[in-house]
């Protein structure tokens, strides 16, 4: 069983960083790329970011140049570091893992207060 354990989440002032983590346990090999998304009140689930497994990344408009996203082969983990978080931030992030399968975190409430 293949799980995807979330962490860093909670409440910020606008300004302010948090960092994300996202731990992948269980009999998942190979894994390629690695994501996060974020999914605010009454909206689709969206791309924030992503790497490959050669650390080729990706990253929506909105956080481009706040976001940085990483990964560590070795502990099957994908960060997400958030600087300068503005409210339009706010919402759940979810972490995505394809390998082979796509496998989803649980996701974790990322609040940002103006």
């Amino acid at each position: 069983q293949v799980q995807l354990v979330e962490s860093g989440g909670g409440l910020v002032q606008a300004g302010g960083s948090l960092r994300l983590s996202c731990a992948a346990s269980g009999s998942i090999f190979s894994i390629n790329t690695m994501a996060w998304f974020r999914q605010a009140p009454g909206e689709q689930r969206r791309l924030v970011a992503s790497i490959t497994r050669g650390d080729i990344t990706n990253y929506a408009d909105s956080v481009k140049g706040r976001f940085t996203i990483s990964r560590d082969n070795a502990k099957k983990t994908v960060y997400l570091q958030m600087n300068s978080l503005k409210p339009e931030d706010t919402g759940v992030y979810y972490c995505w893992v394809r390998a082979g399968t796509d496998y989803w975190g649980q996701g974790t409430q990322v609040t940002v207060s103006s």
